[in-house]
């Protein structure tokens, strides 16, 4: 067999042609693969790639020999099969918190996994350039140092912001620093969120992550695991709207029916409900009430009503007056 520069890094190469040239549909033939190879500066004999070949199998690789038309060798299964990959790839570009420039180096990644051929099955899929992201790709980072910090079992320390009509993070407490014992990372509606226990307050708060700025690990031992292990994160998620926080209540909705699903898809199919008259139902639901929550049932006219308690039926009242004093008289605002 002739000798190249690169020959003792054939087997390695023929696997990356194997990958990334061969799927079920599209073999390769031994020519085209010392065709390849050779591209690569090595030169090799037939008899030596049939051994490769069967070492490459013996590793694990699912490769075949097709005789049928088109006949060659090609790989037919892979550690993720396309549906994953494409699961995984509208994810990516759905995802509010990751930029568009994140998303698209992440999903050149998820290509890398399959073939050339199925990559362009996932490219298809790629329009992120006018989807909603996140403008602070500091997240990706920021996602990774919380991780760091749960497994090590220590707060972080980090700034806070909000966003201002200009478009600019503006920290919140003039700056001041959050000291904060982190437990999960939850993501809801699009948005990373961290789920942690504040050792002044002594109770369990989130903060989303594309705000957090400047975070680090403070050393000291996390706090509040007693808190944190009585919390049942599905339900908390579900009471909570957007995460924005409020008092829990527990709180009667009576429903048209044809709005049996949209309750349980956002309360859970455990949610009590039961018959109340004709085309109606009543559902129990425990939420931290907030103008989030009130906002969502707006959303739903008057296909639900809420029935009590009657302070928060009051309150809910008082939320659609305001709104429609704004609306009102000919001198309203029109912006």
């Amino acid at each position: 067999m002739a000798k190249g520069v690169n020959q003792k890094q054939k087997i390695l190469y023929l696997r990356q042609i194997l990958l990334e040239r061969t799927d079920e549909k599209h073999p390769i033939s031994m020519a085209e693969i010392l065709e390849a190879l050779e591209a690569y500066g090595i030169q090799a004999e037939r008899k030596s790639i049939y051994a490769d070949i069967e070492t490459l199998k013996n590793f694990g690789m699912d490769i075949i020999h097709r005789r049928e038309q088109p006949s060659g060798y090609c790989v037919v299964s892979r550690e993720f099969e396309l549906p994953e990959l494409k699961l995984l790839v509208d994810a990516v570009q759905s995802s509010k918190f990751l930029t568009a420039r994140k998303s698209e180096q992440l999903i050149r990644k998820l290509e890398s996994l399959t073939s050339r051929y199925e990559a362009k099955q996932l490219a298809r899929q790629v329009v992120v350039t006018d989807r909603i992201k996140t403008m602070n790709e500091s997240i990706y980072y920021n996602v990774d140092e919380i991780h760091l910090a749960i497994s090590e079992n220590v707060k972080i320390r980090f700034q806070y912001g909000e966003w201002t009509i200009s478009k600019e993070l503006r920290l919140k407490r003039d700056g001041a620093w959050y000291v904060i014992s982190p437990w999960a990372l939850t993501w809801d509606d699009e948005n990373y969120y961290m789920i942690g226990y504040d050792r002044e307050a002594e109770q369990i708060k989130h903060y989303r992550v594309d705000k957090m700025r400047r975070i680090s690990l403070t050393g000291e031992p996390r706090e509040g695991q007693s808190t944190f292990d009585r919390l049942d994160m599905g339900r908390y998620t579900k009471k909570t709207f957007g995460m924005f926080g409020g008092e829990d209540e527990t709180v009667v909705l009576t429903c048209q029916n044809h709005l049996a699903g949209v309750i349980i898809d956002r309360f859970g199919s455990e949610v009590p409900m039961r018959s109340a008259g004709e085309g109606l139902f009543s559902a129990r639901v425990t939420v931290a009430v907030s103008p989030q929550f009130f906002g969502w049932l707006a959303g739903l006219g008057d296909g639900v009503q809420v029935t009590g308690p009657a302070r928060i039926r009051k309150a809910y009242r008082a939320y659609l007056e305001n709104i429609l004093k704004a609306y009102q008289g000919e001198n309203s605002s029109t912006y």
